[in-house]
This record gives structure tokens, C-alpha cells and sequence, in this order.
């Protein structure tokens, strides 16, 4: 079973985590933050993981420590529950329609961190939460999952559906990336890991 459960403390933030890649899309969520639950909630949907987060962070200074946070133990756990990627597809991309706001995530579960993110965001705050941070969010998950990620804004007005796009986008990604092929046992590299 793809399962892993992770907790991490720090004078910013107070995070445990529960994770299973091969779920059923069951999303509990708590990090103080409601657009940014809202988004992990919807990214769990669609890429049809179980998430458990639960995140006490410094948000009277602001934010950013607690979507950071959320995204290094996140991208840790996703790492580790994966174990050694035999069978993996390795390689996903999808387009996300989200009512005007279309956008592209390409996901490559290569064991090199890379992220090119290309989404131009009209306003700097949706609600109350800081925009900008999604691309921390991302950054962070990344670094600590050890995957490549390109996401792409195509077009799109709504700061919101912008970026509710991109996270059921990217939870569709890793999904598709992440699914074993039944008709291999190995790890599909030609230098044989990743």
C-alpha cells in the first residue's frame, strides 16, 4: 500500500500529515487558511488521493511559513509513499478547463527537482489569501518530492479559477504519473532508477 504519515514542528508551523496515492479523493484539511484548504481539498479530489493535513502556522505574521510548510511535508510524504517507482507511468501532462481559465500541468516523477511555473495572476489576493504563495506552494513540493513540474497558465481572468485550475490540474498529474502499469516491473528509466 502507498501509504505514508509524516509529522514535522518548527517555531513557524506544526504540521502532521497522512497520506495515500491510492485512494478514493477523501480530503480532510486544516491549515488555517480557507482558500488554500479549499485548493488541497480539490487537488486531493481529482488526483484521488487520501490527504489528512493538519497545520497550526505563525499566521499573525502571515501566510506564507504555513503553505510553504504544507507543501515540503507534502512533497516529502508523496516521495516517500511512492517507494522505489517500479511500475510508475512516470510522466503525465494535462489541460484543466475551469469555466474562462485554462491552464497546462506536466508532471515527470524523475528524482530531479525542477519546477518552471508560468502563471500570470491578475490580482495578488483571491479572498484573503495571498496568490503569490502558490507558486511557494509548488517550489516547495518539488524540492522535497524530487519530481519535475511545469505548469502553465494558457488563459484566464479569474484569479480564482486560475488557480483552482492548476491545483485539480496538478492533482490529475499526479495521479496519472504516479499509476502503476501493470504490464511492467521496472523502474521505466534507461539508466534503470530514479
Amino acid at each position: 500500500m502507498r501509504k505514508t504519515e509524516t509529522a514535522r514542528k518548527t517555531k513557524e508551523t506544526d504540521i502532521t500529515l497522512s497520506l495515500h496515492i491510492d485512494g478514493k479523493g477523501n480530503a480532510k484539511i486544516e491549515t488555517g487558511i480557507g482558500f488554500f484548504n479549499h485548493m488541497l481539498e480539490t487537488m486531493t479530489k481529482h488526483g484521488f488521493m487520501d490527504i489528512n493535513v493538519q497545520c497550526a502556522g505563525d499566521l499573525h505574521v502571515d501566510q506564507h511559513h504555513t503553505v510553504e510548510d504544507v507543501g515540503i511535508v507534502l512533497g516529502k510524504a508523496f516521495k516517500e509513499a511512492l517507494g522505489d517507482k517500479k511500475g510508475i507511468t512516470r510522466y503525465a501532462a494535462v489541460y484543466t478547463p475551469m469555466d474562462e481559465a485554462m491552464t497546462m500541468v506536466a508532471i515527470d516523477i524523475s528524482g530531479r527537482p525542477y519546477l518552471h511555473y508560468d502563471v500570470q495572476i491578475d490580482a495578488s489576493w483571491t479572498g484573503s489569501f495571498d496568490s503569490t504563495l502558490v507558486e511557494e506552494f509548488f517550489r516547495a513540493f518539488v524540492n522535497n518530492a524530487e519530481i519535475t513540474l511545469h505548469i502553465n497558465k494558457l488563459y484566464g481572468k479569474n484569479t480564482h479559477h486560475v488557480i483552482e485550475s492548476v491545483f485539480k490540474g496538478f492533482g490529475r498529474a499526479l495521479d496519472k504519473a504516479s499509476a502503476i502499469q501493470e504490464r511492467i516491473d521496472q523502474v521505466i528509466s534507461t539508466k534503470g532508477i530514479l
